[in-house]
């Protein structure tokens, strides 16, 4: 009788470790590395990404960079934790080595954003989500060149230092002038920053230094919004374009402001909610899920006629 009670209770220690150990299933471990901005575009996604963490069942570690040395430290120390997967927008090159290290310690990456060139014995654990930036810089050519009727002197506000971001738009933009606009001209590149105060020095220079422009190409919100600044303060009529790129929600409500009645103002979007999708993305894929590697979101231009779609008072960019 002792035997089988003993039995019995032994029994029931395994069934009762047994569900122990199911409820107790680890949840997937993932590092979130991002650029240490806290406002703007960067700053939006930061706030994005941190709303999908929580929401998600995951553990994760949240950390912050301000430049590539920084970045890359941190991805080694979020491989030593042991993480699962790493979420990581960089603003700037100079990763590569950590990424691949983590790679090669069978650590999956979900890249955004900006590209991290890895070598191609990593492809398999590596995930990119990004906007359209080709798209972005056709598009906006087609912009110009619609509003401006075919011909016209454009202006190009270009950030060389973004990297991909800045080369991919740089280049859609150039192709569609090329094959449909003969007789747009671009009179000139004005290397500047996705900061306003930064771009309305270099668009005040600029408007010193070129007698006429009927159009601006710009890559970002941040950037357009000092551009337009400098344009008001100088009393310029000429300028009857500029475009933008990233989801602003302050620059969509410029497009229908009063001063800027006379500019088509428009934005390429780019929103900072996309790190959502890439966040939830690596989670799915640990789960076991088979996505493609590479996911380009497709660019919609916004204006003062489609604007009203896009605002979002909640936004935190």
């Amino acid at each position: 009788m002792k035997k089988i009670l003993a039995l019995v209770l032994a029994l029931a220690l395994g069934l009762c470790m047994f569900s122990v150990s199911m409820g107790e299933e680890k949840k997937p471990f993932i590092g979130i590395l991002a650029p240490a901005t806290t406002h703007g575009w960067v700053g939006g996604v930061a706030y994005f990404a941190q709303q999908a963490a929580d929401s998600l069942d995951i553990e994760y570690r949240y950390v912050t960079s301000s430049n590539a040395e920084e970045m890359s430290s941190q991805i080694e120390e979020l491989i030593a934790l042991g993480v699962d997967a790493i979420v990581v927008w960089p603003q700037f090159t100079g990763v590569e080595t950590a990424a691949e290290q983590a790679l090669a310690a069978g650590i999956l990456i979900s890249n955004f954003d900006m590209i991290i060139n890895v070598g191609e014995e990593y492809a398999e654990g590596m995930y990119l989500l990004t906007g359209d930036n080709y798209g972005m810089g056709y598009e906006g050519a087609r912009y110009i060149d619609e509003k401006l009727e075919g011909a016209g002197k454009v202006l190009v506000l270009n950030k060389p230092a973004a990297g991909n971001v800045n080369d991919d738009r740089c280049r859609g933009f150039y192709d569609y002038i090329e094959e449909f606009a003969p007789d747009i001209e671009v009179i000139g590149e004005v290397p500047t920053d996705f900061v306003r105060e930064t771009a309305l020095a270099d668009m005040t220079d600029a408007l010193t230094a070129y007698e006429h422009i009927d159009a601006v190409f710009s890559l970002d919100d941040e950037t357009s919004i000092g551009a337009l600044q400098a344009i008001k303060e100088s009393g310029r009529t000429d300028i009857k374009v500029i475009t933008g790129g990233g989801g602003c929600q302050e620059y969509f409500n410029m497009m229908l402001e009063e001063d800027y009645a006379n500019i088509w103002v428009c934005s390429a979007t780019y929103s900072p909610d996309m790190i959502v999708n890439c966040i939830e993305n690596i989670v799915a894929v640990l789960g076991g899920e088979a996505l493609e590697h590479t996911v380009v979101l497709p660019t919609t231009i916004v204006d003062r006629e489609n604007v009203a779609e896009h605002l979002n008072a909640d936004s935190p960019y």
